[in-house]
């Protein structure tokens, strides 16, 4: 009994020996490779970008420039949003990716009380970054760590600038803005009026109107029949241009006015093919998503601590009908 045991035992003992022999060949053979690393980076960060207009070509160039970066930078980053301007399921949004507990997010401001307390109280109370784009918001109201997008008082002087140089420098003017009263409209707006206060025989009048096609209709009927002898319009809310047009258009022919506004409505480059606008503020919605991605991501990293409170400016860019052709 005791030399079976003895030799079961040197028989494992042998094939112990043979297996480590053959592993240690394996292992110092010159074709042995060790396990290639990965290629794929992991999302280190979870972003959310969210609009109040995902069907908008505009806001699409915003998201797709926000992925390409999130790709790059090995962040992940999910697009959100409303359609139609639906206020409420926009601001249910932010709420959810707040709650969430999402690294940071990037948004399209809106300069409302809801959307104040989301960024200002819920979002500062959890930690949560908010980088405005494309639309700001005042960084005291909103806690926002920076804006990425258009300097919007630059803009608007450049609207006015081209404006004078195709009506010249004395004429009638109507500047139709939006009844909200939006930040990014209110600067639009500063600009504008900044650059004509050279041209005292240049006189302006402010409409208001909400976005609703049969109120801008109404309201451009109203500031036409006060003023009959106007001869320029600027739609400082892009997506109030359209329908403002029409009704220049029902009443007379378009080409004799000047009309101007900006590239982020829906139908702007259209109307400004068509010669319906004679000038258009060109934005630049692909830079906008990739530099807010981008910033938020040095935050986050503790590499660009704290961000410029001002905000990183895109390029903008007097686009004319005749360009546009």
């Amino acid at each position: 009994m005791r030399k079976t045991i003895i030799f079961l035992l040197g028989i494992a003992g042998i094939a112990l020996f043979y297996f480590t022999f053959v592993s240690a060949a394996r292992v110092f053979r010159s074709d042995w490779q060790l396990p290639q690393p990965t290629r794929e980076k992991p999302a280190h960060y979870r972003l959310i970008l969210i609009t109040q207009e995902l069907e908008t070509p505009f806001w699409v160039r915003v998201g797709d420039g926000a992925l390409e970066e999130a790709g790059e930078l090995g962040a992940s980053i999910e697009i959100w949003g409303s359609y139609s301007k639906n206020q409420e399921d926009f601001l249910k949004k932010i709420e959810i990716a707040i709650d969430s507990k999402v690294d940071g997010i990037i948004v399209q401001g809106l300069d409302t009380e809801e959307f104040r307390q989301l960024t200002k109280v819920k979002a500062a109370f959890y930690g949560i970054p908010i980088v405005t784009v494309a639309y700001d918001v005042p960084m005291a109201d909103s806690l926002r760590r920076t804006y990425v997008g258009s300097n919007q008082h630059l803009a608007g002087q450049l609207i006015a600038r081209q404006l004078i140089s195709d009506m010249g420098t004395a004429g009638k003017v109507v500047l139709l803005g939006d009844s909200r009263r939006e930040f990014y409209q209110q600067q639009r707006l500063s600009g504008i009026l900044d650059a004509l206060r050279d041209y005292p025989d240049v006189r302006t009048e402010y409409a208001e109107t909400s976005e609703a096609r049969d109120q801008v209709i109404a309201a451009t009927k109203d500031v036409m029949n006060r003023m009959p002898d106007v001869q320029a319009f600027v739609a400082v809310n892009a997506n109030t241009a359209a329908a403002m047009i029409q009704e220049i258009g029902r009443r007379s022919r378009v080409e004799p006015y000047h009309i101007y506004s900006f590239d982020d409505s829906q139908e702007a480059m259209s109307l400004l093919r068509q010669g319906k606008l004679d000038g258009m503020i060109e934005q630049s919605p692909e830079a906008m998503g990739r530099i807010s991605v981008s910033r938020m991501i040095e935050w986050l990293g503790g590499k660009t601590v704290p961000l410029d409170t001002e905000g990183y400016f895109t390029e903008i860019r007097m686009l004319r009908a005749v360009d546009a052709r």
